[in-house]
């Protein structure tokens, strides 16, 4: 069977992860020593990953953009051999707008990240049933700009142009609809176009997933379940299903599969390959790995290291090293190993967003726990939420606030912040300290209207398939225009 010789394969390089990721950046250090990068940081003294170390520093977007804007303007060999193939357009926080080089070396490796993620499944399954009817993935537009001659897109905009042949009968929505620059004009005709369809497999993001499968019931009077009798499997990427999970199952009426894959425009970067939780990490795709302890990171000479030396349940930092021509990249993105033998992982965050105002460095993985814990023994169904610091109030003490749209409000609020609080103080003993020390109060809970994240994304003009709304912030950018939703 192809998908059992492809999963041989994958465990092959797995077990193998330093001498994989030693190859790797030989061959990255190899094709780039020429080029202007490789010329400013010494490519050709480099022997090991020591003196990498020593000749390429960390950097993000900005550190990287005189780099980047050269590659724009048609520049050849800059970061890369030659030129790239496209940009992936994304939005930056302090950059605007990000272009993110594919070439025709990484791009490859993003279309064979989501095939051998499928294939993992039907492995592990036995059973490939959901090829055989309908699939969809919720994305961006496929319509692509261009730049000095290069195309630009969203990249599941340009990954669109790569589905297989024999995939393409089964998949939809149309071109034409998938084009549609308005979300809420585009799952309408997304419904219109797979109502009647034998759906098997549905992906995207699970918050933009969620408002397709609350159309449909809306629409219908039916769950989900129902309308697609074989539906069999969620893809997903970009955040923690976890906490949508409750609310899934509602709408769909049952309980089905899902696989998670860690996409990302710099590189696709791990996939879900058994039925537990974590991701396997892609070794051998042309990514060079680092990672920084996270609580390190802001230090001026904080820890880097390699696949090599990676410990279980530390949160690190990713660094990227690419053959798009990213090096000693600053994704942003914060992981924990949760297996060594093969190197599994899990997301925890993003390094910009948690909150610290009082020295408690609260992740997303912490919260997130901590809101599922609340619904596992209460009631109450959450469509979203997100959390800020309550720093300034005249007579009492500081506080997390939490900003959340129920779809099932809890029977008693106060003991539901209880549970919320109890668990983050459980994961995090910062939070706990702050707590029983008396510099921070318990949580407190802002109860949003129905629909209030949607209109808040469409009121800054992000309400769409690629955005996602943060789960927490060190500042009240987000909660303060919140404040316009509350119930």
């Amino acid at each position: 069977m192809y998908a059992n010789r492809i999963a041989k394969r994958i465990y092959e390089w797995a077990y193998q992860p330093e001498i994989t990721q030693e190859k790797v950046l030989k061959k990255l250090i190899s094709d780039a020593k020429f080029t202007a990068f490789g010329k400013d940081h010494d490519f050709l003294k480099i022997r090991n990953y020591a003196d990498f170390k020593k000749k390429v520093p960390i950097r993000d977007y900005e550190g990287l953009k005189s780099y980047i804007d050269r590659v724009v303007a048609g520049e050849p060999n800059v970061l890369w051999k030659g030129k790239p193939l496209y940009f992936g357009k994304t939005s930056g926080t302090t950059s605007g707008t990000k272009y993110i080089p594919l070439t025709k070396e990484s791009m490859p490796e993003h279309i064979k990240g989501a095939r051998n993620a499928l294939l993992m499944y039907i492995n592990r399954k036995k059973k490939a049933d959901f090829v055989n009817g309908k699939m969809i993935f919720l994305q961006g537009s496929p319509e692509l700009d261009e730049k000095n001659g290069i195309k630009i897109g969203r990249l599941s905009g340009i990954s669109a142009h790569f589905v297989p042949r024999y995939l393409q009968k089964n998949r939809l929505p149309s071109y034409t609809t998938n084009c549609i620059e308005d979300w809420e004009t585009k799952v309408e005709k997304v419904i219109d176009e797979t109502i009647n369809e034998d759906m098997r497999l549905i992906g995207g993001i699970p918050s933009w997933v969620q408002m397709y499968f609350e159309r449909i019931v809306a629409r219908t009077g039916k769950k989900v379940g129902e309308v697609f009798p074989n539906f069999e499997v969620f893809v997903y990427g970009g955040v923690n299903y976890e906490p949508y999970r409750k609310k899934f199952e509602e709408l769909i009426g049952r309980r089905i599969d899902s696989v998670e894959l860690y996409p990302a425009s710099e590189g696709f970067i791990a996939y879900q390959d058994t039925d537990e939780i974590g991701m396997l990490l892609i070794l051998n795709s042309g990514i060079f790995y680092e990672f920084i302890p996270a609580d390190e990171f802001f230090d001026e000479n904080p820890s880097r290291i390699s696949i090599a030396a990676v410990k279980m349940r530390v949160n690190y930092v990713v660094i990227l090293n690419t053959n798009a021509g990213l090096w000693g990249y600053n994704i942003g993105d914060t992981i924990e190993f949760i297996s060594l033998k093969p190197h599994r992982i899990i997301v925890t965050g993003r390094i910009k967003h948690f909150i610290s105002a009082f020295g408690e460095h609260v992740i997303g993985k912490e919260v997130e726990k901590a809101m599922q814990d609340a619904t596992d023994v209460t009631s109450a169904s959450v469509t979203e939420f997100t959390i800020a610091p309550k720093i300034e109030i005249e007579g009492e003490l500081p506080y997390h606030e939490w900003f959340v749209e129920f779809e099932k409000e809890p029977d008693n609020l106060v003991a539901f912040s209880k549970i919320i609080d109890d668990s983050l103080q459980t994961q995090n003993s910062y939070y706990y300290d702050l707590i029983v020390g008396k510099i921070l109060q318990p949580l407190k809970i802002v109860k949003i209207k129905s629909g209030g994240f949607h209109g808040y994304m469409k009121s800054i003009g992000k309400l769409g398939g690629q955005n996602k709304i943060p789960r927490l912030s060190n500042d009240r950018g987000i909660v303060d225009e919140l404040e316009n939703f509350k119930k």
